[in-house]
């Protein structure tokens, strides 16, 4: 068959696992890789395998730069400490805790790892598992409203550690191959690669966000952002720096700066759907690929050592997410406690870590064994991890409304939507211009509507306060935008100086963070104050 063909039989079957995950309300992900597994067995055409290549020149910059695209650089540096934690010492302290752990785990059980293990081995292997792909994870987060700080969180350091993961990888690589190399090296290397990788991606981000300003052909843009993307990576891979970084940089200042300030908003749609469908359908194709790689019959001889690695990764997340957030716990970046076992039950393992493994040098001891373990560990994420995260988030009260809210709030938009369409309506007849006939036919029908929302609201029970909080999160981060913005203009006009001005908004994004950590806190204070205020 050729590879044609393979490639659309692939996106036909994606298109039915989408539909089959929906009615059976499975996270897409697992359906895709219990898909691919189910392909695998059976034979029933040759597809692409997944290579080294594949990943980084194809999937890889397109996925990274659509994620990258859609976040905000200033969120992001809000919560930078967060971040930046777990996304840098965070992965060398995961690549770390794994080793050893799987190590001592491998001292018991020499019958199936066939020798002990060495240190710089296990090393590449922790390397190989600590970056974090939780598409499936974030999926269910948006659809199901989660707090989004914790969405923001987790999809921000997946973006940032597979680019120190790849980077740890290749100079741990070097010392499990023999060559000598001092620490000091190692720490300049990595600096230089990470470095390197952003202000390339820095230069290519404003570089293709300038060229946006200038031109009016959505296509145009839209082509622009593709070069931006697979360019800073291809050129960063090439000079020797993280493509990874570089990508996410310039998907950064695309999506913060190119965007917003040289993108019309209907080219800005445009482009916010090409790149949603990109991220869609190499989604799709590198998921099932996962599931068509792996070989069940491999993992089985040796199940009790992945078994022991998937426990060494586990404690190693743990580890990483606790102990950053025992750090953060006395700052204004502090992490709810109950977001920390989401944070680590979501650090699900993906294509990376196989592409990683796949990539590992023939001679490398152990190559087949690491090669193994890692594709156990990807599978048991995705499938334990990935099932079981919907539920347990519930439980720990970090997803999801109550039936009741979520009623009200739609009763609540059905009003807002008839009344807005009734001033629309009211322009639209003191223009004289369209028949008044049909106007009041749609006049009569929208204000039935308005009644009907209206009665049903009356009829629901009384909701909690999920309602008045979301309300207020809202309410209250739009002021304080609002605020920015004006503290920004005054600074601008020479009203206010430098220092006032970064006090003041040093001050706004400490309330912006808290309010995206601790809505219930903020809430049942600022209520405090208010029923104070009316006894007072």
């Amino acid at each position: 068959m050729i590879p044609e063909t393979a490639v659309l039989l692939l996106f036909v079957v994606a298109s039915l696992l989408s539909v089959i995950a929906n009615r059976l309300h499975l996270p897409y992900t697992v359906a895709l890789v219990l898909g691919g597994l189910a392909l695998g067995a059976l034979h029933l055409f040759h597809t692409p395998v997944l290579t080294h290549d594949l990943v980084f020149n194809l999937f890889l910059p397109g996925l990274i730069f659509e994620s990258a695209y859609h976040l905000s650089a200033s969120a992001m540096w809000r919560d930078r400490l967060a971040i930046f934690g777990l996304a840098v010492p965070g992965v060398f302290l995961s690549m770390v805790v794994t080793a050893y752990v799987f190590l001592w785990a491998s001292e018991y059980l020499p019958h199936l790892s066939g020798a002990v293990i060495p240190l710089a081995v296990a090393l590449v292997f922790g390397a190989a598992v600590a970056a974090t792909d939780p598409i499936s994870v974030v999926a269910i987060f948006r659809k199901l409203m989660a707090p989004e700080r914790l969405t923001f969180m987790i999809e921000s350091e997946s973006l940032l550690n597979d680019g120190t993961a790849i980077v740890f990888f290749s100079l741990f690589l070097t010392l499990a191959e023999g060559k000598s190399i001092s620490i000091t090296h190692l720490g300049i290397d990595f600096v230089s690669e990470v470095g390197g990788g952003a202000l390339l991606g820095l230069i290519v981000g404003w570089l293709s966000s300038e060229i946006i300003k200038r031109i009016g052909d959505g296509m145009v843009e839209i082509t622009i952002t593709i070069l931006a993307a697979y360019g800073s990576f291809l050129l960063a891979t090439q000079l020797g720096y993280s493509g990874v970084i570089a990508t996410v940089v310039a998907g950064l200042i695309c999506g913060n700066y190119g965007a917003q300030k040289g993108m019309t908003a209907s080219v800005r749609m445009a482009v916010n759907t090409f790149w949603e469908y990109i991220g869609f359908a190499l989604n799709s194709l590198i998921f099932l690929l996962v599931g068509l790689t792996i070989n069940l019959l491999d993992l089985m001889h040796i199940w009790a050592l992945v078994l022991a690695a998937y426990v060494a990764v586990t404690i190693a997340r743990a580890a990483v997410v606790y102990g950053m957030g025992a750090l953060l716990s006395r700052t204004r970046a502090k992490i709810p406690l109950n977001w920390n076992f989401v944070l680590m039950w979501g650090g699900i393992r993906g294509a990376l870590s196989m592409v990683l493994a796949l990539s590992l040098p023939a001679g490398l001891p152990h190559r087949e064994l690491l090669i193994n373990l890692v594709f156990g560990v990807v599978l048991l994420t995705i499938l334990v991890q990935g099932l079981s995260i919907s539920p347990l988030a519930r439980m720990l009260k970090v997803l999801g409304k109550g039936g009741a809210d979520q009623n009200t709030e739609i009763q609540r938009l059905r009003i807002f939507l008839a009344k807005s369409d009734l001033l629309e309506l009211k322009k639209l007849g003191e223009e004289g211009l369209r028949d008044q006939r049909a106007l009041n036919v749609l006049k009569v029908a929208l204000e039935e509507e308005q009644k009907e929302a209206t009665e049903q609201l009356r009829q629901l029970d009384k909701p909690d306060n999920n309602i008045m909080q979301g309300d207020f999160v809202r309410l209250y981060r739009r002021i304080l935008l609002a605020r920015k913005e004006k503290i920004n203009q005054a600074r601008r006009e020479g009203l206010l100086n430098e220092i006032s001005a970064e006090q003041l908004l040093v001050d706004i994004d400490a309330q912006l963070l808290e309010i995206a950590s601790q809505p219930e806190t903020v809430f049942t204070r600022m209520s405090v104050t208010k029923e104070e205020d009316s006894v007072a």
